[in-house]
């Protein structure tokens, strides 16, 4: 931080402008307390050509149109949102006590609770590929159902390919795993269960991509020479989680790079948070937004001022009338305003 570098003072801060943050900051918002998400922007969620399997939100909704709803949503609320990289992150001493200091390419963020979800970026394979979402997949659960009775490949040389080609036959008689001349890295059982199941595994190379008209995979070239018509695919790499500043902070972090979190996505560092694509579970907009709603919540408990500890009632006496509500002045300016209902 810089001599003039804007520090931004909030009780809670949320990193990453996700379905799972942006979900945690509408909760912590309209639960009273003066909150900021910063963002830099994109992520999977704006990505996604269609929403699936999220209840009242229909499939033609793009992710970006979700994600900008939202963002209203939490402007109307009165969350602030900053378009800004969170670089760096250390705890703090302020007049309060101790607090996180969040600093960002364009200004510095302190808040007593942080809110890390920060999600991860999918290891794409080397190209020639088809186009993200128009034949190339990476979420089973998402899009499997699109694949029904179709064509579809799977991608990939580890266990997770090979059970995904599994799977897949739930949904479709005709799944080819391609391994891109990479050596198997699979089990014994489970080059068996290949084996015993209508999977034909490609070991060529991918040489070319041809799409149809509409933009979706219509076929890949093979370097056999092979052409194999499909309508889709899904590619099995792994994931590099964004833990970086988790790490920073002490928060323990899984083998596999996710963040270690609690039943509500507390981490091991108290007042730090993780929710989403960083934390270990199921990669889905609905668990992602139902794992911050908890965090809200959970942080609500920590922070709210009423009702007051014996102990301080002992020491500072009774509540006044003047002291309620807890709510700060200006988030509650915005939801008198906000309410329209009655009139």
């Amino acid at each position: 931080m810089t001599e003039n570098t804007d520090i931004h003072e909030y009780e809670v801060v949320v990193v990453g402008g996700g379905p799972a943050g942006m979900t945690a900051a509408l909760y912590s918002t309209r639960l009273g307390h003066q909150t900021a998400v910063v963002s830099r922007g994109g992520g999977r969620a704006a990505m996604m050509q269609e929403v699936h399997n999220l209840l009242g939100v229909r499939e033609e909704t793009s992710g970006a149109e979700f994600l900008g709803i939202g963002q209203e949503q939490l402007d109307e609320y009165g969350c602030d949102q900053h378009r800004d990289m969170v670089t760096s992150c250390s705890r703090v001493e302020g007049e309060d006590g101790k607090r996180f200091r969040l600093s960002g390419n364009s200004a510095d963020y302190e808040a007593e609770m942080v809110v890390l979800a920060t999600g991860f970026n999918d290891v794409r394979p080397d190209p020639p590929l088809p186009r993200t979402g128009r034949g190339l997949h990476y979420c089973l659960h998402c899009d499997a159902h699109m694949f029904v009775d179709e064509s579809v490949y799977v991608m990939g040389h580890a266990e997770s390919a090979a059970h995904v080609a599994g799977i897949m036959l739930n949904f479709t008689d005709e799944v080819d795993l391609l391994t891109r001349g990479a050596e198997p890295e699979w089990s014994d059982d489970t080059a068996g269960m290949l084996e015993r199941h209508p999977i034909d595994v490609v070991e060529e190379d991918v040489t070319g991509v041809q799409n149809g008209e509409d933009g979706w995979l219509k076929a890949l070239e093979f370097e056999d020479g092979s052409v194999r018509e499909y309508k889709g695919g899904f590619a099995m790499y792994g994931a590099e989680y964004n833990n970086g500043l988790a790490r920073e902070l002490g928060c323990d972090i899984n083998d596999d790079g996710t963040i270690e979190v609690g039943d509500h996505g507390e981490t091991s560092v108290e007042g730090v948070y993780a929710v989403g694509d960083c934390t270990p579970g199921h990669n889905q907009l609905p668990v992602g937004m139902g794992q911050g709603a908890k965090a809200g919540i959970d942080i609500h408990f920590q922070l709210r001022d009423f009702p007051r500890d014996p102990d301080e009632l002992d020491e500072f006496g009774p509540v006044r009338s003047e002291e309620v509500p807890g709510i700060p002045d200006e988030l509650l300016e915005q939801a008198v305003d906000f309410h329209t209902y009655g009139e």
